[in-house]
């Protein structure tokens, strides 16, 4: 299997946010989270003047842009191209061009593997995020996600509930 990259999809502007829920609908209904593996859309914190006061506000870095980290394969070419609000890749002509180490660094998107001392099956603490202080057992690993599966009670019934790796530590 080839390696997943950075790949930037051109939406209508306004739809980012639509394009985004519909890829990740589709990625859940075909079960291609082995090969589409995120779906953003790059917000930044600007500082506004409302009514005479600094209100902070998050907007879009790139309007009308959605980047998505996924093997290119036809598969994957056709869900995407075919997501309702997706105009196409950014590239030249049909075929996308995945973004360069240097192209990303301003994104904040890092490449480094994180090195995890757990395994499914062990008890972990939630350290940081909404489940701040919340244990569970992994049930599921990703390391393509850095990401890790973990069953919580919510409403007297477990839910899975997905954590970064940098958010949890072993209990």
């Amino acid at each position: 299997m080839s390696e997943a990259k950075w790949y930037v999809v051109h939406t209508y502007s306004g739809y980012e946010n639509k394009v985004k829920a519909n890829i990740e609908k589709t990625i859940e209904n075909r079960h291609l989270e082995d090969q589409i593996l995120e779906v953003r859309v790059p917000l930044q914190d600007v500082v506004e003047m409302r009514n005479g006061a600094a209100k902070q506000v998050q907007k879009k870095m790139f309007p009308g842009y959605v980047l998505l980290n996924m093997v290119m394969n036809d598969d994957t070419w056709y869900v995407v191209r075919n997501t309702r609000g997706v105009t196409g890749f950014v590239g030249p002509g049909s075929k996308p061009v995945p973004l360069t180490e240097e192209e990303m660094l301003p994104l904040g998107i890092k490449n480094e593997d994180i090195q995890v001392d757990f395994a499914e099956g062990d008890m972990v603490v939630v350290t940081g995020g909404a489940w701040k202080d919340t244990t569970g057992v992994i049930s599921a690993l990703s390391t393509q996600k850095q990401t890790v599966t973990i069953n919580v009670e919510l409403f007297g019934r477990e839910t899975p509930v997905e954590i970064s790796f940098a958010d949890i530590k072993k209990a």
